[in-house]
């Protein structure tokens, strides 16, 4: 059966000034799914980042690291679909997100973008919010002034400790995701990270 998904999108800044920060833990999931299957990422300057083909049960799928900056995440994202006549819900997109406390990962279709400049970029430059998102979360800080700053700064020891093992999960429930079996990881991994 073919994956309904053909693009994996992860979203964080380039360069390693950014590389350990927690805004980059959608490039955390897709280093992770590389390294499990002994991928390579090419930067390719057609989409605006750095693409690797993912070979799952006879058919290529991309994983994608926009090298643009998180504001402007979209402009990867919709040139390498464009390219490719990838649909917007054809596409995951894995996150960052301040919702939720860090180790808590969450799927989910559509909707807005809760502020995330990234979804904002993505969703503008896609003409469409129906792709699937792969939320992980980070915590925010007391000080609700420090929300920049924070994102853009590397977790404490337990807290990257928990993001890790999320994201671990999170490239476990893969293979049932791209079968399509949605419902199946939503309620394996909202479970295990409540």
């Amino acid at each position: 059966m073919a994956s309904p998904f053909k693009l994996i999108a992860g979203l964080g800044n380039p360069t390693a000034e950014y590389e350990k920060t927690r805004h980059n833990a959608g490039f955390w999931v897709l280093d992770e799914i590389a390294e499990r299957n002994r991928l390579s990422f090419i930067k390719d300057e057609r989409f605006h980042g750095q693409v690797a083909k993912f070979d799952f049960e006879n058919e290529t799928l991309f994983l994608l690291k926009p090298m643009t900056f998180m504001n402007r995440s979209g402009q990867a994202v919709a040139s390498l679909a464009r390219y490719y006549k990838i649909l917007p819900e054809q596409i995951v997109v894995a996150h960052d997100d301040l919702y939720f406390a860090p180790g808590v990962l969450r799927l989910k279709k559509g909707g807005g973008h809760g502020g995330h400049n990234g979804l904002r970029d993505i969703m503008n430059q896609l003409g469409s919010d129906q792709f699937l998102r792969l939320r992980i979360g980070i915590g925010r800080p007391q000080n609700a002034g420090r929300m920049v700053s924070y994102v853009l700064e590397r977790p404490d020891r337990e807290d990257e400790r928990r993001l890790r093992l999320s994201i671990a999960r999170a490239v476990d429930a893969f293979p049932d995701l791209l079968h399509g079996n949605i419902e199946a990881v939503m309620n394996c991994l909202h479970r295990v990270s409540q």
